[in-house]
C-alpha cells in the first residue's frame, strides 16, 4: 500500500526541568543560526559564554513551574495530537511527532522516514505564522537531511496556516468558552522577534510604518508581523470583535529592539487606565508551553493585578481539542 508520511513538528522542550537538561536544550536552540542571526563568532560567544550560563538557571525554575505529572505539556499534547491524527487518517498515512530541538529529534524522525517507502511526505511545522527562526529552521534542517537521500518522494511543506479557516475556528471556539462581552478588552499576544529579522523580509520597506497592521499586504504570507496582525483580525471577526475592542501585542522580548507593542507594557498601561478584566489569546502557539502557562498565566496575570487590574484570563492553547484535531485532519487531507 502506498503510504503518506505526515511529520508534525513543534519547537521542542527539555527532557526534564533539571538544570543539565535545560542547559542542553538552550544550547541547541540558541546556537541555531536562524534563531540568533548574528555573525558566527559573535553568536557563539554571546550564546555559549553569556546567554546559556546565565539563562539556564533562571529557565530551570520556570520549567519547574511548567512541568506536571505528565511532563512537559508541549510534548504531551504533541504526542496526543499525533496519536489522534493517526487514528483519524488510518493506514494510508503514517504520522510522526517531531521536535526541532530536543526529543523526538527531527533528524532521527527523518532517518526513520527515509528507511520506509512513502509515496508522499507532508511536513507540517506547527507554527501558524511563518518565521525564519521557527518554520524556516525546520525547512532548512529538512532540506539538509534529505539532500543525501537516493530517492525522493513527493514532498509537501505547509509553511504557514495563520489564515486557514480550520485554525481560526479552533481558536475562536477556545475563546467562546468565556463570556467575551464580560471583559473590558481582548489582547492577542504573539511571540516577538528581533526587528532586524522582520526588516530582512522586505528590504527598503519600513516595518514600523507598514500597512500590515490594518490590512492584508502582498508580503503577508511570509512576513511574521503581517501574519500576526492578519491572524488577530481574522479571529476577531470570528468572535465578532470590533477593531477598538482588541489589541495586538508581542511577548518574550529579549531587548527593546524587538517587535512592539510589548504585551507586559500594554497590560500595565491598561491596568493603570482603569481596565479591570482582560482576555488574552496567544495564537502563535498551538500547544501550552512556557510562554502561555508561565509567562502569561502567571507572570503577566500578576503584573496586571499589581497595577490595578482585577482579572486576566488566558485562553487555553488548542492542545488536543477535538476541533483542532478536526482542523489538522482537514489541512492534511485537503492536499490530496
Amino acid at each position: 500500500m502506498d503510504q503518506t508520511a505526515v511529520i508534525l513538528v513543534n519547537l521542542g522542550t527539555p527532557d526534564s526541568p533539571a538544570l543539565p537538561d535545560v542547559r542542553r536544550y538552550l544550547f541547541q536552540f540558541l546556537n541555531d543560526r536562524r534563531v540568533i542571526d548574528l555573525p558566527w563568532v559573535l553568536q557563539k560567544a554571546l550564546v555559549n559564554l553569556i546567554i546559556v550560563p546565565f539563562r539556564a538557571p533562571k529557565s530551570t525554575k520556570l520549567y519547574e513551574q511548567l512541568w506536571s505529572e505528565k511532563g512537559s505539556p508541549l510534548l504531551y499534547y504533541s504526542e496526543q495530537v499525533a496519536e489522534e491524527i493517526q487514528s483519524r487518517l488510518g493506514d494510508p498515512y503514517k504520522v510522526f511527532n517531531a521536535m526541532r530541538y530536543g526529543k523526538p529529534d527531527l533528524k532521527e524522525v527523518l532517518n526513520q522516514v527515509e528507511k520506509q517507502i512513502f509515496k508522499k511526505i507532508i511536513v507540517l511545522p506547527l507554527f501558524p505564522q511563518y518565521a525564519s527562526a521557527t518554520t524556516g529552521s525546520v525547512i532548512e534542517l529538512l532540506m539538509k537531511q534529505i539532500s543525501s537521500w537516493q530517492t525522493y518522494p513527493n514532498i509537501h511543506i505547509i509553511s504557514s496556516f495563520q489564515d486557514h479557516p480550520a485554525f481560526l475556528r479552533a481558536f475562536a471556539a477556545k475563546g467562546a468558552k468565556y463570556d467575551i462581552a464580560s471583559f473590558d478588552h481582548v489582547l492577542f499576544s504573539f511571540h516577538g522577534l528581533p526587528l532586524r529579522q522582520i526588516n530582512k523580509l522586505h528590504p527598503g520597506k519600513d516595518c514600523l510604518t507598514c500597512a500590515c497592521t490594518k490590512e492584508t499586504i502582498p508580503e503577508g504570507k511570509l512576513c511574521y508581523k503581517a501574519a500576526c496582525y492578519e491572524t488577530a483580525r481574522l479571529i476577531a471577526a470570528e468572535i465578532s470583535l470590533s477593531s477598538g475592542e482588541y489589541s495586538v501585542t508581542f511577548q518574550s522580548r529579549l531587548s527593546k529592539n524587538w517587535m512592539s507593542p510589548f504585551t507586559d507594557k500594554v497590560l500595565i498601561e491598561k491596568a493603570k487606565s482603569g481596565t479591570k478584566r482582560i482576555l488574552v489569546f496567544a495564537p502563535s502557539f498551538v500547544a501550552d508551553c512556557l510562554e502561555t502557562k508561565v509567562e502569561i498565566e502567571q507572570e503577566y496575570s500578576h503584573l496586571f493585578r499589581e497595577n490595578g487590574g482585577e482579572h486576566l484570563q488566558m485562553v487555553e492553547s488548542l492542545n488536543d481539542s477535538r476541533i483542532w484535531i478536526d482542523g489538522l485532519e482537514q489541512m492534511i487531507t485537503e492536499l490530496h
